[in-house]
C-alpha cells in the first residue's frame, strides 16, 4: 500500500485517523489531512476546529462537536488527566439529536468506528501534542481498533511563523517549547539558565506570571518577548515588549484586566522576537485589509471568488444577498428557445451572467440533456466568471471580450452577421428579466436577430439578520463592495445605510453615482468595471491607509474603530 493510499477501514472496528488541524488557519490543513476528511463517516471535535475541518467534510456526515467538562477545570487550568473531553452527538447539521448524551471521548470514538466506519478525530494543532490524544490512540490499540495519525502544523511553530518570529537563524540557536499550565519548577530553571529561544504556550492573563518565572531563573528583564493571541486567523494580534515591561504593556493598551484574559497566546522569547525584527517580518498583520470585515452584497454564488480574494488580503468577507434568483414568471418562452438549440435554430447563445448558465443548464437537465447540445452553436460568454462556469459545464466559449467585460466590450469583439459564411442569422439571449437592452440592440445594429428570452428573474432578498443589520448602521463593518446600483438600492432598501465610518467602494461612475444618491460618500473606485479590480483597488486604499498611520507614527487601525462621526477622505483609487 502506497503511503498516501487511504487505508481501508475493518468491517468491525472501522478505522480512526486522528488529524492535526493546525492553529486556526483553514489553509494550514495537509492534503492528506483533506483526503481523511473526505471519506469520513464521522467527524469529532472541538468547536473551534469544527470551523477549520467541516467544509471538507463530505456531505451527510455524522458531526460529533467535544466541549471540555463544564464541571471540570477550563482549558486555561487543566492538568492533564483531568477535565478530559465529553462529546455531544449531533446530526450532519450539528443541531441537537435529540437529548445530548455526555460521554468519555475515548470510548465515543471508538464506539463511532463500529460496523465499519471511519472516524477522524480532528485535534487543534498536532495531536502529538494534544493533551488526550495519546490516551485515545492507546485505548483504540487496546480495544484492536485500527487508527492513523495525520500530523499538523503545531501552535508553538506556526503561530510565530504568522507574527513573524523566526525561531531560529543562520546562528542557530536552541529552541525551548514550554506549556505554562504544567511547567514543573525545574522546567522554568533550565530554561531560564538557557539563552536560547523559548516559546510558551500560555493564556493572555498568565504571560507576566510566566515572564515572572523567567527573570527569576536568570534570564534578563530586558530580554525581547512578543505575544500573539488568535496566531494564524485574521482576529491575530501581537504585542512587543520585554520581560520586564510586558505586564505595563497590556495595560496601557486595556488588554487587561479582561473577561477575555484566559484566551490562549503563544509567547517568543528571545533576540529573533524584537520589535526592529518583527517590524520587518510581520507579513501577515501587515496585509493591506488585515482583520477588516468587508460586506460583500451578492448572492453566495456570485460572492465566492470575490470573498477567496478579500481573503487573500487579509479581510473577512461577510457575504449578503441583496438579490435573490427565481425562475420567469412565463417558462414556455425559454422551453422554446431551449429546444430551438437542440433543433439549430440558432447560430449564437451569449451568456451575460453566471445566473443565465445556471438557469440554461438547469433547464437542460430538465430535459435530459447536456453540454453536448451545444455542437456546431457558437458560444459567448461576457467575462471571465460567466466562462469559468460554461467551462464546468463543459463548454468552451468561443468569444470573450479582449477588452472591458461587459456587454459593451461584447459588442466590440462581436462579428457582424455575414450571409455567406453565417448560415443562420439568429441569437438566443438568455438573460434576467431586468437586464438592459444594450446587448440587444448592439446585435441587431451588427445585422443579427436576436431572441431576447427572460432565462431568470431578480428579486429583492430577503433582510439579513438582525444583527448584521445593526452592524451595518452602527459602524460594525471596515467596508462594502458595491457592484452594481442594484446593490446600493437593495442592500439600503432591506438593510438600511451603511454608517460614515465605512469605506464604500464602488465598481464603476454609475454605481458610485447611485451611492451618493442614497447618501453615501464613496471612498474608492474600481479603475475598470471588475469584481476583481474593485477589491484590488480597495486593496490598494487600506495599503494606503496603513502607510499614512506608520508615517505619521500612528497606530495602525481599521476604519470600524475610528470615532464616530469622524471625517472620511474622498479616494477614487
Amino acid at each position: 500500500m502506497s503511503p498516501t493510499t487511504f487505508p481501508a477501514a475493518g468491517p468491525e472496528h472501522g478505522h480512526v485517523t486522528f488529524l492535526g488541524a493546525g492553529p486556526g488557519d483553514p489553509g494550514l490543513l495537509t492534503l492528506r489531512a483533506v483526503e481523511a476528511l473526505a471519506h469520513a463517516d464521522v467527524l469529532v471535535a472541538e468547536h473551534e476546529v469544527l470551523d477549520v475541518v467541516r467544509t471538507h467534510a463530505r456531505p451527510g456526515v455524522t458531526i460529533v462537536p467535544t466541549d471540555k467538562d463544564p464541571s471540570g477545570p477550563s482549558s486555561s487550568d487543566a492538568n492533564p488527566g483531568t477535565g478530559a473531553p465529553q462529546l455531544t452527538v449531533v446530526d450532519s447539521a450539528s443541531k441537537t439529536a435529540g437529548s445530548p448524551s455526555m460521554r468519555d471521548a475515548t470510548h465515543l470514538v471508538m464506539e463511532a468506528s463500529r460496523g465499519g466506519r471511519r472516524v477522524v478525530r480532528a485535534v487543534s494543532g498536532d495531536p502529538g501534542l494534544d493533551t488526550y490524544a495519546a490516551g485515545e490512540m492507546l485505548a483504540c490499540a487496546a480495544a484492536g481498533v485500527p487508527f492513523e495519525v495525520v500530523p499538523g502544523v503545531a501552535a508553538a511553530v506556526g503561530v510565530p511563523a504568522y507574527a513573524g518570529v523566526p525561531l531560529r537563524d543562520a546562528h542557530g540557536a536552541d529552541v525551548r517549547f514550554v506549556d505554562a499550565r504544567t511547567a514543573s519548577d525545574r522546567c522554568w530553571t533550565e530554561v531560564g539558565a538557557s539563552d536560547g529561544t523559548v516559546v510558551v504556550s500560555t493564556t493572555l492573563d498568565s504571560v507576566a506570571a510566566a515572564a515572572g518565572e523567567l527573570v527569576a531563573a536568570g534570564r534578563k528583564p530586558d530580554t525581547p518577548v512578543t505575544v500573539t493571541v488568535a496566531g494564524t486567523t485574521t482576529r491575530q494580534r501581537t504585542w512587543t515588549a520585554t520581560l520586564g515591561t510586558i505586564a505595563q504593556t497590556f495595560k496601557q493598551a486595556k488588554v487587561l484586566p479582561s473577561p477575555e484574559g484566559n484566551r490562549p497566546v503563544i509567547a517568543v522569547i528571545g533576540e529573533r522576537s524584537s520589535a526592529a525584527q518583527r517590524n520587518q517580518l510581520a507579513w501577515f498583520e501587515s496585509k493591506p485589509l488585515f482583520g477588516w470585515k468587508v460586506l460583500v452584497p451578492r448572492t453566495k454564488e456570485q460572492a465566492a471568488s470575490l470573498s477567496d480574494q478579500l481573503r487573500s488580503y487579509g479581510a473577512v468577507p461577510y457575504e449578503v444577498p441583496t438579490i435573490a434568483v427565481e425562475p420567469p414568471r412565463t417558462p414556455q418562452q425559454m422551453e422554446r428557445a431551449v429546444k430551438g438549440l437542440v433543433t439549430g435554430r440558432y447560430e449564437w447563445i451569449a451568456f451575460t451572467s453566471v445566473n443565465a448558465v445556471k438557469a440554461v443548464r438547469e433547464k437542460f437537465e430538465e430535459y435530459g440533456l447536456d453540454a453536448r447540445a451545444f455542437a456546431g452553436i457558437k458560444v459567448a460568454a461576457v467575462g471571465d466568471q460567466t466562462a469559468r462556469a460554461l467551462v464546468e459545464f463543459g463548454v468552451k466559449p468561443d468569444l470573450i471580450p479582449s477588452g472591458e467585460q461587459s456587454a459593451a466590450g461584447l459588442l466590440e469583439d462581436w462579428p457582424p452577421y455575414d450571409p455567406v459564411f453565417d448560415p443562420i442569422d439568429r441569437v438566443f439571449l438568455p438573460r434576467a428579466d431586468i437586464a438592459t437592452e444594450t446587448l440587444v440592440a448592439g446585435l441587431i445594429e451588427l445585422g443579427w436577430e436576436v431572441d431576447d428570452v427572460t432565462a431568470y428573474r431578480t428579486v429583492r432578498a430577503s433582510p439579513p439578520p438582525a444583527e448584521t443589520r445593526e452592524a451595518i448602521k452602527g459602524g460594525g463593518f471596515d467596508a462594502v463592495l458595491f457592484t452594481s446600483s442594484s446593490t446600493v438600492r437593495n442592500l439600503v432598501g432591506i438593510a438600511g445605510k451603511p454608517h460614515n465610518v465605512t469605506v464604500i467602494a464602488c465598481i464603476g461612475p454609475a454605481t458610485a453615482k447611485t451611492a451618493e444618491e442614497h447618501g453615501l460618500r464613496v471612498d474608492v473606485m474600481a479603475p475598470e468595471p471588475s469584481v476583481h479590480k474593485l477589491a484590488e483597488a480597495l486593496a490598494d486604499f487600506g495599503l494606503k491607509r496603513r502607510a499614512a498611520a506608520l508615517e505619521a507614527g500612528d497606530p495602525v487601525t481599521r476604519p470600524s474603530e475610528r470615532r464616530p462621526g469622524a471625517r472620511r477622505r474622498r479616494s477614487t483609487t
